[in-house]
Order: structure tokens, then sequence, then C-alpha cells
């Protein structure tokens, strides 16, 4: 899944999640699950299963003369993409809002707290040290 991709809209990550998470599913199953949670129509869960399909999200088999639709790729695969998308699409390529937001509005507990660490440590570990605030200049 690389930036050549299409981005999918917020009905289109509901099923892909759903899709995600319950895999392989019909799209019966998931129109179901959909008809309980938000009333759509099953043409409508139909409709949006083949166009995340034909962007790349989703593949189906037939099997006993029915679809199983499963995701191209794996559930932490698909966030970071939809996550990439987000900060692309939505903040103009700055994380910096979605920082604030962590720091200032996000109720993280403790595990959270801990992975967010560990993620910044990896980064960190990964750039070698690298755009750390100082600038080389100042550094001599």
């Amino acid at each position: 899944m690389g930036r050549d991709r299409e981005t999918i809209g917020r009905e289109e990550m509901q099923i892909l999640r759903y899709v995600a998470e319950h895999h392989p599913v019909s799209v019966r199953e998931v129109a179901d699950h959909v008809a309980a949670t938000s009333g759509k129509a099953r043409t409508t869960v139909l409709t949006v299963m083949e166009r995340l399909r034909e962007k790349g999200y989703l593949v189906r088999r037939k099997k006993g003369g029915v679809y199983r639709y499963h995701p191209k790729r794996s559930q932490a695969d698909v966030l970071r993409c939809l996550v990439a998308d987000f900060v692309v699409e939505a903040l103009g390529g700055s994380v910096s809002p979605f920082v604030a937001y962590l720091a200032e509005d996000a109720d993280l507990n403790e595990e959270q707290l801990r992975e967010l660490r560990e993620l910044v440590a990896g980064l960190e570990a990964r750039r070698g040290g690298r755009d750390n605030g100082t600038d080389d200049r100042e550094a001599r």
C-alpha cells in the first residue's frame, strides 16, 4: 500500500476495520453488523466492500459459492496507512496538531504512555540522534 493508492472515507474505514477484525467474512455478515449499528442497506455495504477491493484494501475468495473477504494487509499496516493519510490529508503533513492533541486533550493511560515513549525512543534510535533540536553550527 504505497502512496499511489487511493485514500478511503469514514464509511469505508469502518467497514475495513470490521473486516480486519472478523475476517474472512461475507458481505451478508458485514451487512448484518452495519445494519445493526448504522442502518445501512446490504447493497451499500456491497458497494463499499467492492470499492475497497478495487482500491487494493480487500481481497475476496469464493468458498462454498460465497465470496469471503479479508484485508490485503495486516490490520497494523492498514492502520498505519490510514494514519499516514490522515496526517497528509487532514493535517497538511504536520504531526504537530496530533502531538498537541496527545499532550493536551488525550486521556492516555500508563500503558499508552509507555508505548508512546517506546515509539519515540525507536524513532530517535533510527534517526541516530539527528534532528534533536541542536543546529550543527550551535554544536561547534
